[in-house]
């Protein structure tokens, strides 16, 4: 959790794209580019850690990880002019981004191996940190940011923050021991999420429909949510007339939601079963997003995005434990890692998408916001369609959590 809280700080960026904008003169779609670059490469950063730690564990992962996302959000702070948009993408977006990658996937890989038993609710506590970190960074930096007239000289003691909160966290971390057993458990259906009966290598996953299926479906629940998180601040002044401070402190607010969505989904799938829960995620955020930019009421606006984050949130709590449940857990690092492409290529076009129509639309949160809850309701599709993989594989050891 603790390492979690450091990296979930990238979910506060939206506080920093009006000072930044109104710093070096950006546009829009200029100023969350940072931001979109970072979750842009997290999928580098978790693939080439997830290999890793199914062969040397998740001690030496995260804590590399953790030194590069630091590195690199402290680096940041060199922004000067506002020439060096370059210099901030590859700071904070490349080698942050990276980092963050290699350092999210190693406790949830590691906590399945763990907790067999539970494994939906167990990947969902150990992402909610991840949701929870920007209730406590948004408004440090925006109380930072209030009192420098150098937006980006507020990466460093950030960066400072998330070095020590990583290296402290991630050197606790091991696999359980060989041989390891969760007393009185044996693998059996847990409520209607039902797992699977074969283990399957990264090789053998990506030669099956369902691992594509399951990262479309993430893609799509991560591209709609996301849209708004990158917004979030920025959106709620427009639509709702509310203080930049009071924004502020809602995006804050709203990592509540994000966190407690990724346990809440998690819980709930194990006993709906995965594919009912994300059917649940998706109708809910396009629900939410047709009726957001006529929500001038701020607490209307706040309680919509509330469930947005929730179910943005829920994806990334309830996505592991159905990657575990398909394609089994001693290789889970390497198949969920590659999965995380989805967040990227969601984190990637979500925002961009968004801040595009915006500003094509005349400065108007309207048609960026029916337009994702319209792929939304096209993703619903997904789910019913998805079924557990029946081969190749290699048969589902009793045992199954020591890893390899």
């Amino acid at each position: 959790m603790l390492v979690q809280l450091a990296l979930g700080a990238v979910y506060a960026w939206s506080v920093f794209n009006m000072p930044l904008q109104q710093e070096f003169g950006w546009s829009k779609a200029q100023a969350v580019l940072p931001f979109e670059v970072a979750i842009g490469t997290i999928f580098i950063g978790s693939l080439i850690g997830g290999r890793i730690q199914d062969r040397r564990g998740p001690r030496p992962v995260a804590l590399g990880g953790g030194v590069l996302y630091a590195v690199g959000n402290m680096l940041a702070s060199l922004t000067s002019s506002s020439d060096d948009l370059w210099l901030l993408v590859l700071t904070y977006g490349v080698l942050g981004g990276i980092g963050l990658g290699a350092v999210y996937i190693t406790p949830i890989a590691m906590l399945a191996k763990w907790f067999p038993d539970r494994r939906g609710l167990i990947t969902g506590i150990a992402v909610a940190g991840f949701g929870f970190g920007a209730v406590i960074v948004a408004p440090v930096a925006k109380s930072l940011l209030n009192r420098t007239s150098d937006p980006t000289s507020v990466f460093l003691p950030l960066g400072i923050a998330y070095l020590i909160a990583i290296l402290l966290g991630a050197s606790f971390f091991r696999n359980p021991p060989p041989a390891y057993q969760v007393p009185g458990f044996t693998p059996k259906a847990e409520g209607r999420a039902v797992a699977g009966t074969r283990v399957y290598t990264l090789r053998e996953a990506l030669r099956t429909r369902q691992w594509y299926l399951l990262t479309g479906i993430l893609t799509i629940n991560v591209a709609c949510g996301i849209a708004l998180i990158s917004q979030a601040s920025d959106a709620t002044q427009d639509i709702t007339g509310a203080t930049a401070a009071t924004a502020a402190t809602l995006v804050g607010v709203l990592g509540l939601f994000n966190g407690a969505g990724r346990v809440a989904w998690a819980w709930l799938s194990d006993r709906t079963g995965r594919m009912p829960a994300f059917l649940g995620m998706l109708l809910l955020q396009a629900i939410c997003f047709f009726i957001l930019p006529h929500a001038a009421a701020f607490a209307v606006f706040a309680v919509l995005a509330a469930l947005v984050y929730l179910a943005y949130g829920g994806g990334f709590g309830t996505m592991p434990a159905t990657a575990a449940d398909y394609f089994g857990t001693p290789n889970a690092g390497a198949v969920y890692g590659a999965m995380i492409v989805a967040w990227s290529i969601g984190g990637v076009v979500g925002p961009l998408v968004t801040s595009l129509l915006f500003e094509a639309s005349g400065e108007s949160y309207t048609l960026p916001f029916t337009v994702i809850a319209i792929v939304a309701l096209v993703g619903l599709i997904l789910p019913p369609i998805t079924r557990l993989p029946t081969a190749p594989g290699r048969p589902r050891p009793h045992n199954e959590v020591t890893g390899p």
